[in-house]
């Protein structure tokens, strides 16, 4: 990949790491966590890290694991980032935050020590604040804030940073003056769209004074119905590169938009359009060569480079990505995209936490902003593992140790790796699933383990290893109904793996599992296919024919055409559809199936299963007969634990993991957290 350049700043290469929240930048270890955190993705290839939102003032934290420029600890602990990165060869820009409105202020307290309050342009709440209005900047305020961006860009500056980045999209205070959703001013800073830009074009001006380059991140759709329009947005990036801005970074979307723009549902690439668009404006501009940077929902290099091929748009940002592999660029740019622990786009570590103010992490690389209390070093002694179960907990286990020196065999029962992650890229809009398993294995076989598939095994084949990894998984569990074993009756994992004959389907559960299932059945298997529906349900620009017409990177694993979703109906006995699946997801998931005509059925007991029909009850005893030529049952999972219990018959060391241990919450998080931890305890 070809250099670009930021202003006076020459970048190796097009790939950006993207800002991502860790809650690193506040930890008192003197910056330790989060140099490391940045060292070992430079080490990758990251050419240039963009930080997590640091926060301009007091008022402008999103939450208390902000940290703000200017604060002597937060500076001291950044300066020590700033300079791993550099000892690594790589670039660092500071993201100068304000949330606004999107402000946590629960239990703050502002600099002098009274509760905090959110700030706006206007005193209009959002969805989140609890019913908390933000107090309405007065002229002194905006003023004071467009200071606090200025002192905050000179503090950057001065701890070594190398440019900064202003976030003015996914609206966070300068979006919210932009917008007249929520800038219902009438005076110099609001009352048309040219007064709303206007506090934006400040604090670009007052962020100049620190003299390093400064790229602006706008949102190029808001994705909020009577927000800014298209041509809004257009001329905010014409003032701001008529204002000095060197970069233009697109982001999209409101935290309260409800179109989904991160989760797995989300086609990759769909927001490239809009990074096309404004490239355009850049490039009519009286400065085209000012840097136009695209991001969202691009996970693979491949996708990065359909989108540079064109020469329009010069770097793309990869947030997650590098979350999921710090080595993504080093690998790819080898060619070995087999290698690259693909991210998910699950959420469930990263942006669910960060949202509540909890330890971000990576499901698929549970070492993610842990690595100096997992730093990759040899085991002080080489102990043979034998590891029994290869679903994420198990590989997770035998790839870190396998790494970290010792000799490891992985035995697993069916003729493929991946456990519930074979099963859940099975998905429409999970194919990406696929990815990690494929790495690990890649990996595993690149550190000499021995994999074997198809291999069911006792605790006397085990007695020679050292220690043993359980992570024999889960299985569909059981339920007591009338007719549950007649021939039409499936479970999920069933359904899932060969598919499941015409007619009507009745699922009954409606947990994380229900729900999958039910996407299996009346989504397209092509991306394509689902891009389609996506752009039009969301009227949303249609991508170019670069996207639509190459070859699909991620097949389904068992394609099959959709039905009807009038076809499918999904029970549930608590009326809680999607229980299990991640905050930032469930709504998507249960949305797209309403979207799709599924029935729902709420608040029922399950009275019989017969030919044709599940009959269920509801509290006051009426009987309702619910058309079904199938049954699936997505009522939960057992442990599979007879090994284990071998194994303790046997006196064999053993641990156990994932839900081989606890299927009562299965979790995938918890599962590859698990094979972590238990790698280090095997053999430290």
């Amino acid at each position: 990949m070809r250099p670009w350049r930021l202003g006076p700043l020459e970048v190796p290469h097009r790939v950006v790491m993207g800002s991502m929240h860790t809650g690193l930048e506040v930890r008192d270890d003197g910056g330790a966590a989060l140099a490391q955190f940045y060292r070992e993705r430079v080490e990758g290839g990251a050419g240039l890290i963009i930080t997590g939102g640091l926060a301009v003032d007091h008022a402008g934290r999103g939450g208390d694991d902000y940290a703000m420029l200017g604060d002597p600890a937060a500076d001291e602990r950044l300066r020590t980032a700033v300079a791993a990165v550099h000892d690594a060869g790589g670039l660092v820009a500071a993201q100068l935050f304000h949330a606004g409105r999107y402000a946590l202020t629960h239990g703050l307290l502002d600099e002098s020590g009274r509760p905090q309050q959110a700030v706006a342009p206007s005193a209009v709440a959002w969805r989140g604040a609890r019913g908390a209005v933000p107090l309405e900047l007065d002229e002194a305020g905006v003023l004071a804030t467009i200071a606090s961006f200025g002192r905050a860009a000179s503090s950057a500056a001065a701890a070594g940073f190398d440019a900064v980045e202003i976030m003015a999209s996914e609206g966070y205070l300068i979006n919210q003056f932009c917008s007249p959703l929520t800038n219902l001013r009438d005076d110099a800073w609001g009352g048309d769209a040219q007064r709303r830009r206007r506090f934006a074009v400040e604090v670009l001006r007052a962020v100049r004074q620190a003299g390093i380059p400064v790229s602006v991140r706008v949102s190029g759709d808001d994705l909020m119905p009577g927000s800014s329009t298209p041509g809004d947005v257009d001329a905010l990036v014409r003032d701001l590169v008529e204002s000095g801005a060197d970069a233009i970074s697109i982001g999209v979307g409101w935290h309260e938009s409800r179109v989904p723009t991160v989760q797995s549902a989300v086609p990759h690439g769909v927001w490239v359009p809009f990074a096309r668009r404004i490239a355009g404006v850049v490039r009519a501009s009286t400065r085209p060569d000012v840097a136009v940077i695209a991001s969202n929902r691009l996970t693979d290099l491949r996708d990065a480079e359909d989108v540079l091929a064109g020469g329009l748009i010069d770097a793309v940002a990869m947030a997650r990505p590098f979350l999921a592999d710090p080595d993504i660029v080093a690998k790819s740019t080898a060619g070995d995209f087999a290698a690259v622990t693909t991210c998910i786009g699950c959420n469930q570590a990263c942006i669910d936490r960060s949202l509540f103010g909890r330890p971000v992490s990576c499901l698929v690389n549970p070492r993610a902003a842990r690595e100096l209390e997992f730093p990759t070093v040899p085991s002080a002694v080489r102990r043979s593992v034998a590891v029994v179960g290869a679903g994420p907990a198990g590989l997770a286990a035998a790839v870190d140790l396998a790494k970290r020196g010792n000799p490891v065999t992985v035995f697993e029962a069916r003729d493929a790796l991946g456990g519930q992650f074979d099963l859940a890229a099975t998905i429409p809009g999970k194919e990406d699933y696929a990815g990690p398993v494929q790495a690990w294995h890649s990996a595993l076989l690149a550190l000499g383990a021995a994999v074997h598939v198809g291999r069911r095994v006792t605790a006397a084949d085990l007695a020679g290893f050292d220690h043993v990894v359980v992570a024999t998984g889960v299985e569909p569990r059981r339920i007591d109904v009338p007719g549950v074993d007649l021939p039409h009756v499936l479970t999920y994992e069933q359904a899932l793996r060969h598919g499941v004959p015409g007619g009507t389907v009745a699922l009954i559960g409606s947990g994380g599992i229900g729900v999958d299932t039910a996407a299996f059945l009346v989504e397209s298997g092509r991306e394509a296919d689902r891009a389609a529906s996506f752009v039009a349900d969301h009227g949303l620009p249609r991508a170019g024919s670069a996207e639509s017409d190459r070859p699909q990177r991620r097949p389904a694993l068992r394609p099959h055409p959709p039905r009807p979703g009038a076809d499918v109906t999904l029970v549930s006995r608590s009326g809680r559809f999607g229980s299990g699946i991640g905050v930032t997801s469930r709504w998507v998931a249960v949305g797209r199936l309403r979207s799709a005509g599924v029935r729902f059925v709420d608040h029922v007991d399950y009275r019989e299963i017969r030919p044709g029909f599940l009959d269920v009850v509801d509290d006051a005893g009426r009987v309702t007969a619910i058309p079904a030529d199938t049954v699936i049952v997505c009522a939960g999972q057992e442990s599979v634990s007879s090994l284990a219990q071998e194994l303790a018959a046997a006196a064999i060391e053993h641990t156990v993991i994932g839900g081989a241990l606890d299927a009562r919450a299965v979790d995938a998080v918890r599962a590859t957290s698990e094979g972590l931890s238990a790698s280090r305890a095997i053999a430290p």
